[in-house]
């Protein structure tokens, strides 16, 4: 066996030798490591005997280590959250030249992907323990609550900062904190909650004492929170949508392509559904600042979906006048919020309900 040395960083190299000695003249293959798979002493390196095997580790560790160096993010020094990097690309920012949320959510589920997998958990399942693969058990988003500042816009740098911490005996939490590197400027904010579902059955299960420790021990040792006010509208409840609805956009199919790994419509689909009932006027004029969802359903791959939304009245907030304009379809008001129903078109069973909050554009 190869002797692990952690001194050296790796290197794995595969030169074709001769020996007609010990092989008669047949063309061996040997791999020389220096650095995790094997340690140099006077000048020789010792040689596994199983061709096939030694190959296999040298792929494997020559795949980990590109994915490390290519990889912008690593655990922060107590080891309890991680940080990444990203450069917002070409194809990922919409008609207002900005990056999507689309884009912001999809970025949100990487780092928290590579999160997990930076503590050794697999990503098989997303995320998932020992424990967890052992019983058939996966990770779902139950809610999810995002707010945007400042959208960054075609080839800006941003970090963002994510944690794992327990949310009860029901599930754990997971936060968010976006900055632009430029300026160090936190632009973005998101917390989510996530549940157990068993693979097979699809039925939701509470966390385990033994998964429950399986994951604490990465989380931070006292309540961190990215949204810590204690009127964090992540917190809010969302209401039930009234019918008939204001606005709708009728039958939407999922694609292939909206399906994740554990064979589901993945979260970021949802938030596509839900602003196609936007109206055209909203996304001429606004640009979305918040969105919370509350996923009550699965969708499968062969299910129509029908998103519905109507603005939702908060005398508060909005004024009168303000909201009764809107409804007519003149969104000249600085700020607007709807709230959004996802049903299944044969049946009408709930699959999401959420809240968006829309400001108006900058000249």
């Amino acid at each position: 066996m190869l002797k692990l040395s952690a001194s050296i960083r790796p290197f794995v190299g595969v030169f074709p030798q001769i020996h007609p000695s010990k092989s008669g003249g047949r063309r061996s293959c040997y791999v020389v490591s220096c650095g995790r798979n094997a340690s140099i002493g006077n000048g020789m390196v010792e040689i596994a005997a199983d061709r096939e095997a030694i190959n296999g580790v040298a792929v494997a560790n020559v795949k980990v280590d590109v994915v490390e160096k290519l990889r912008l993010g690593s655990l922060v020094e107590d080891g309890l959250s991680y940080k990444e990097k990203f450069v917002i690309r070409c194809y990922e920012v919409g008609i207002n030249k900005t990056a999507t949320v689309e884009t912001i959510a999809n970025l949100l589920q990487e780092v928290g992907g590579n999160h997990a997998q930076s503590v050794g958990f697999s990503t098989d399942g997303f995320a998932t323990t020992t424990t967890m693969r052992e019983l058939r058990l996966i990770w779902v988003t139950s809610r999810m609550h995002i707010e945007i500042y400042k959208y960054p816009a075609w080839s800006d740098v941003v970090e963002i900062e994510t944690w794992c911490q327990g949310e009860g005996k029901i599930g754990t939490r997971r936060d968010w904190i976006i900055k632009d590197c430029a300026t160090d400027e936190v632009i973005g904010r998101a917390t989510s909650k996530w549940v157990m579902m068993n693979q097979d059955t699809r039925r939701l299960q509470r966390v385990s004492d033994l998964v429950r420790e399986e994951v604490l021990i990465y989380c931070p040792r006292t309540l961190r929170l990215a949204f810590p006010e204690e009127n964090s509208g992540s917190l809010k409840k969302i209401p039930k949508l009234e019918f008939p609805a204001q606005h709708s956009r009728l039958g939407l199919v999922p694609r292939r392509a909206d399906l994740d790994m554990n064979q589901h419509v993945n979260n970021v689909a949802y938030i596509g559904w839900v602003l196609e009932s936007i109206p055209q006027g909203i996304i001429d004029t606004h640009e979305l600042e918040t969105i919370t969802l509350d996923y009550r359903r699965e969708c499968q791959y062969n299910d129509q979906v029908d998103s519905l939304a109507s603005l939702e009245v908060e005398e508060s907030e909005i004024s009168r006048s303000t909201n009764e304009s809107a409804v007519a379809g003149n969104f000249n008001g600085h700020q607007h919020q709807f709230l959004h129903f996802l049903k299944l078109s044969a049946n009408d069973l709930e699959i999401n309900r959420g809240r968006t909050v829309w400001r108006k554009k900058k000249i």
